[in-house]
């Protein structure tokens, strides 16, 4: 296994799917949007386990877990955020798991919230 190629494999697909985030939050698909807003959270953390760990990161969606694998030092308010982002990844995988979806408005600041911490996460591999 090439740990370079595991690290850029996670990280291209977090920036493809923070990417398709966006066109779905352009087209109103607000639950569609934070699924893949979670996804590309959920990749860049496996490209920071991938680098700790030297290893391939766990099957896990669970963006705290992944977070503690990494060794990150975050935020309360970046854990909270965290926290509230795992549900839109529930939702999208399990039809009995149906929280209140955000307003347009609540959906746009959670995505603006995700491109950020991505933002940051990518900046702390270089």
């Amino acid at each position: 296994m090439n740990l370079q190629q595991q690290i850029d494999y996670w990280r291209k697909g977090s920036q493809e799917d923070i990417e398709a985030a966006e066109t779905l939050m352009t087209n109103r698909k607000f639950r569609q949007s934070l699924f893949f807003a979670h996804l590309a959270t959920e990749k860049i953390l496996k490209a920071h386990v991938t680098k700790v760990r030297e290893d391939l990161p766990p099957r896990t969606h669970d963006l705290l877990r992944l977070t503690d694998l990494a060794g990150l030092i975050v935020s309360d308010s970046q854990r909270t955020f965290l926290a509230r982002l795992q549900r839109y990844s529930l939702e999208g995988r399990y039809p009995d798991f149906s929280p209140t979806m955000p307003s347009e408005n609540e959906a746009k600041n959670e995505l603006q919230e995700a491109m950020g911490i991505c933002s940051w996460l990518a900046n702390q591999l270089k």
